[in-house]
């Protein structure tokens, strides 16, 4: 045991002296390990739009088979986000992120050998039970390391790489699609297995997390450890230990205490919020390009540019999500955001004979206040719950998005009239029928988040959600 750790108070101080820590190249490490996995998350999670105007064609799919291909990773990911998010608090976080990198990176390989619509749909259930799971694991993870007064500007500045990656997997996917072939979307997809892996072994154990277990010994030498990284051996001294942190106690995870006392009201708002905001994203952005493709007879080119200009959007919210979210707090973003982003869908969905220029344009506004919200659900749920819960709670969160992304797009592709002789006519009102859905999900999610959400902005994390277990 260092003598950082010692002076600091032992293993019973493991939270308040992670509170102490001063912002340090030690945080910005963990958070490019971390956000690198986000971006590759959101890569593979949506290589499939920009490969599916050109599956349509070649494996002459029906809207039915649209909907269903889209939509069955995300059942791979409500099973994955569940089970990782149990697992996790069994046996750690960093073991965890392991493991479901390195799923999702090799099945993405996989998907680049499929020769059949029903090949692509079981590697796409396979490599949705890595992604469901890792999401809400780095959620939790990168929380726990973070103080209450910097908490959500640090855990979304990383995060931001998800929307990166949305971004990235557009222009990548508008080029490459084109020149090289629909196959290399999934090649670059299992980078990570190769790029990031490395960086996970470096990770420490969380803390909080080895405290929540009793693990004090192994909580106070991980930390003094990295206490000693940022000091430089005690060269720099550290802040003072504040006070009034209190301890992480040891705990059972137990399901049912997320429906317990004050959990109830919190589990079953952020569970709403999280199915509505992600209802949107992944109804839009994944059906995006081929809606141009189908309803407005854009060229494969212009479709894809169109959904590049979406995600661009998407990238614009997050970033001033990021820099309100501490200013703000989370509830009033969330609410306003979300309500703001409805206005444009449903004037998508009452305006007949629009350009496509103008609906695009109307969708980039609308995706941009949406994704104020996205960015900021995991990190937001993270707060909601204490350290025994903390990793099961955004696994569960996240299967609700999970659950409203495989909704979302197979309910365009029930609604969309299919087969050729779909007139235009049958083509433009099933599409206004998708946005008015779209625009009511926009408003029960903001009117949820008003009403109900928690303001968890500047509070440690122990203070925010006590542990219920005795």
């Amino acid at each position: 045991m260092s003598s950082i750790g010692m002076a600091a108070g032992g293993d019973r101080q493991i939270t308040a002296r992670i509170e102490r820590l001063p912002l340090s190249a030690w945080h910005f490490k963990v958070g490019v390990a971390i956000g690198s996995g986000w971006f590759f998350d959101a890569f593979d999670a949506l290589a499939i739009a920009y490969v599916l105007p050109v599956l349509i064609g070649m494996w002459k799919l029906a809207p039915s088979q649209i909907g269903l291909l889209i939509s069955i990773p995300y059942i791979g990911q409500i099973i994955g986000s569940i089970f990782f998010g149990w697992l996790a608090e069994r046996i750690g976080r960093v073991p965890v992120t392991l493991y479901t990198l390195l799923i999702f990176s090799i099945m993405s390989l996989v998907c680049a050998f499929a020769a059949s619509y029903e090949q692509m749909v079981a590697f796409r259930f396979l490599q949705g039970l890595g992604l469901g799971g890792e999401i809400p694991i780095m959620a939790a993870y990168i929380s726990e390391f973070a103080a209450a007064h910097r908490r959500g500007r640090f855990a979304m500045t990383y995060q931001i790489l998800f929307v990166i990656g949305l971004v990235a997997v557009a222009l990548v996917g508008a080029q490459v699609v084109p020149r090289l072939g629909w196959q290399w979307m999934f090649y670059i997809g299992a980078l990570p297995a190769v790029l990031v892996l490395p960086f996970r072994y470096l990770l420490p154990e969380s803390p909080r997390w080895l405290a929540s277990r009793g693990r004090h010994e192994e909580a106070d030498r991980v930390l003094a450890q990295i206490e000693d990284e940022i000091s430089r051996g005690g060269a720099k001294p550290l802040p003072p230990v504040p006070s009034n942190v209190p301890p992480v106690p040891p705990a059972s995870t137990r399901i049912g205490d997320l429906f317990k006392s004050i959990y109830l009201r919190r589990t079953l708002s952020v569970w709403t919020i999280w199915f509505c905001v992600y209802f949107i994203t992944y109804g839009l952005v994944v059906w995006v390009p081929s809606l141009y493709r189908t309803v407005f007879n854009a060229p494969v080119p212009d479709a894809l540019r169109y959904g590049f200009f979406t995600s661009f959007a998407g990238l614009v919210g997050a970033v001033i999500s990021i820099l309100l979210i501490d200013k703000l707090g989370r509830k009033p973003i969330m609410a306003v955001s979300q309500l703001i982003s409805a206005v444009p869908l449903l004037v998508v969905a009452h305006q007949t004979g629009m350009a496509v220029t103008d609906v695009v344009a109307l969708v980039c506004i609308s995706f941009g206040f949406n994704n104020m919200n996205s960015i900021m659900l995991s990190m937001y749920t993270a707060e909601l719950y204490p350290t025994e819960l903390r990793a099961l709670g955004c696994g569960i969160g996240n299967a609700w998005l999970r659950f409203a992304s495989v909704i979302g797009p197979f309910m365009v592709g029930a609604v969309l009239p299919g087969g050729a002789r779909a007139t235009p006519e049958q083509l433009a009102a099933g599409m206004s029928s998708v946005f008015v859905v779209f625009g009511a999900f926009a408003v029960v999610g903001g009117l949820v988040a008003g009403l109900f959400a928690v303001e968890t902005r500047g509070a440690a994390l122990e203070k925010l959600s006590p542990s219920l277990s005795r």
